[in-house]
């Protein structure tokens, strides 16, 4: 075991890794990814080396100041498509980039205006692109399509709401169209490209996920991920020629994702089990259905199928180490690791896997966490414990290398972690996920009182040593422990989370409102019991000394939001510390930037708790 302190900078030395496209002969793939220090389009060799290792990769785009998001291969593969904000302010740009030598080309140049693409925007022949974009409307997207032969565009399918484009059909007569009512509620739409003539595929009353994948190489119909009658998301096909939906696998557990193969003889899904992704192949001939086992234990992302070969490639983010690239030889059972992620020359043994835990709360339910225990602890001595709450707050905690290593740096200095996923949690049902809803600062609440006194109770934590942290809607909830449950907590970190909820939800962009009502609360109608539920309105509790985090651009949880509590803060003359990034958004991309913040996060829980 050892025994070993290691500087924060080697835990946050990593490559963060994004999205995944096969070239069409399947020999490349390509990816965005931070190595320069931005997320940048990078592709690289799928097979090995005569030396048994990873080819080198190859830099496409040098973005500087903004932040590539996708990198998707065009039909014939002479170029790569890409979109891309800046300074975090997700009005998001497409561009081209040529395959064999890079260099970034603007295909949208509306700075005001956000491009959306979908899982693969480019029709079959590749002479058209689908897209989303709310410029005919900053409250609503529409689905687009451009000419590449001329770069002309126009509207397909539009309405009062938000549209993206879905999976072109084999024969590119077609396009999948999806309505998003909210996170719980969606719809599929057929379109028929040349004339705009669409059809509403998925009728139905209340809340219900209908998002669709990939077709079927015989354009019979397509695969879809679906919790209709099912409290948990199941994977099913739905074919054309009757209307009818048929289940294919519907377990006791989200199904994430799909992909099929180009001859459509397999089918591949991954499932979240209590937060870790489990892969299962599926033979269509025979129906036999197998997991695949002998992977890294963590999360799965972005799995695809290899154009030419029985390959999947896929990312697995693991709580120990960055998430990898990786490719699987179905055939064979043999995968390998493309990508090299981990820089920081730390031996595997100082790492802390999380034990995954159940604590009881308020109400009399369990609530699932992961808790992340030190190695070794000086006899005698109890650790302090810093709770971590996701944001979202319909997202997941799950076990990856969060926030660059912050975690195993505390676990490594001493300070334990518990990671919880509390009502609103996805992953555990559509009834948990909805009792978030119009009641922020509500439940959740006690089930962070509950998580401080579990805590509490453990022989190896230090009771009067708790911190509280997270971003988002964590950061929300990080305010709400300090202003509401001030006798828990030693320290606390708030990442660009709302103090405000009636300043918030009047400033969020202006195809979210919609949403709005339903998530949080109406500014107006619901203003009293917002400001109730608001932390600026018990600011005169706060305890902890607090450090705040804010992107400058944040479009999403404006920058008022946290000088308002700041402002308040040291009228009062509490300890705060106040870190604005003036080229970040909502979540921060550039590599100093993550370091910078998250080195003062830790450096803050350093000095109050440790």
């Amino acid at each position: 075991m050892s025994e070993a302190q290691y500087e924060f900078e080697q835990f946050s030395a990593v490559r963060n890794y994004g999205d995944l496209s096969f070239s069409p002969d399947g020999q490349w793939v390509t990816y965005v990814t931070n190595a320069t220090g931005q997320l940048n389009v990078w592709k690289q060799p799928v097979h090995l080396g005569s030396d048994g290792r990873p080819s080198a990769p190859v830099q496409l785009t040098n973005l500087t100041e903004n932040s590539a998001r996708r990198a998707i291969w065009s039909p014939g593969g002479e170029m790569i498509l890409t979109m891309a904000d800046k300074h975090g302010n997700e009005n998001f740009q497409l561009y081209q980039v040529p395959a064999d030598n890079g260099w970034l080309y603007p295909l949208t140049e509306a700075p005001d205006v956000r491009h959306e693409l979908p899982g693969q925007p480019f029709s079959p022949d590749g002479q058209l692109i689908a897209y989303a974009c709310n410029g005919r409307s900053r409250a609503n997207l529409d689905i687009m399509l451009r000419e590449r032969a001329t770069g002309e565009s126009r509207i397909l399918l539009q309405g009062d709401g938000n549209f993206v484009p879905g999976a072109w059909s084999p024969d590119g007569q077609y396009l999948l169209g999806i309505e998003i009512g909210n996170n719980m509620d969606s719809n599929i739409y057929l379109i028929h490209v040349a004339s705009g003539e669409h059809k509403l595929l998925t009728p139905h009353e209340g809340d219900v996920r209908y998002l669709p994948g990939e077709w079927h190489p015989d354009g019979s119909g397509f695969y879809l991920v679906s919790d209709h009658e099912r409290e948990f998301n199941g994977l099913a096909f739905y074919r054309l020629a009757d209307n009818s939906f048929n289940w294919l696998v519907t377990p006791d557990w989200d199904v994430e994702a799909s992909a099929i193969s180009p001859d459509g003889g397999m089918v591949a899904w991954q499932v979240n089990e209590d937060g870790y992704s489990r892969l299962y192949v599926r033979e269509a001939a025979s129906g036999a259905v197998k997991q695949i086992m002998g992977l890294p234990a963590g999360v799965m992302a972005n799995l695809r199928f290899s154009p030419t070969e029985p390959l999947l490639g896929f990312y697995v983010h693991r709580p120990v180490g960055p998430g990898e690239l990786y490719m699987l030889n179905l055939e064979t059972g043999q995968h390998w690791q493309l990508s090299q992620a981990f820089l920081g020359g730390i031996p595997a043994e100082a790492m802390v896997e999380p034990e995954l835990i159940r604590y009881p709360t308020h109400d009399g339910r369990e609530i699932p966490a992961f808790l992340f225990k030190p190695k070794r602890l000086p006899p005698g001595k109890r650790a302090p414990v810093v709770l971590s709450i996701h944001g979202g707050p319909e997202s997941q905690e799950r076990p990856a290398y969060s926030y660059n290593g912050f975690y195993q740096f505390l676990l490594n200095r001493g300070i334990g972690v518990l990671a919880t996923n509390v009502r609103g949690s996805t992953g555990y049902g559509k009834s948990y996920q909805k009792l978030i809803h119009r009641d922020w600062g509500g439940a959740e609440l006690k089930d962070f009182e509950h998580a401080a006194r579990y805590l509490q109770s453990l022989d190896w934590v230090a009771p009067d040593k708790l911190g509280v942290f997270g971003g988002s809607f964590g950061g929300f909830a990080t305010l709400s422990c300090v202003t509401r449950l001030p006798q828990y907590w030693a320290a606390a970190v708030d990442i660009v989370g709302p103090s405000n909820l009636v300043t918030f939800t009047k400033a969020v962009p202006e195809f979210w409102k919609r949403y709005m009502k339903a998530w949080v609360g109406d500014p107006e109608e619901d203003r009293d019991i917002l400001l109730e539920r608001s932390p600026i309105s018990y600011v005169n509790n706060i305890e902890a000394p607090l450090l705040i985090l804010q992107g400058a651009n944040d479009p999403r949880v404006v920058q008022a939001e946290s000088d308002q509590m700041v402002a308040q803060l040291e009228q009062l003359g509490r300890e705060v510390d106040y870190i604005v990034f003036e080229d970040e958004g909502h979540g921060f991309t550039k590599t100093s930037n993550i370091h910078k913040a998250f080195r003062a996060t830790a450096d803050w829980f350093l000095k109050h708790l440790a």
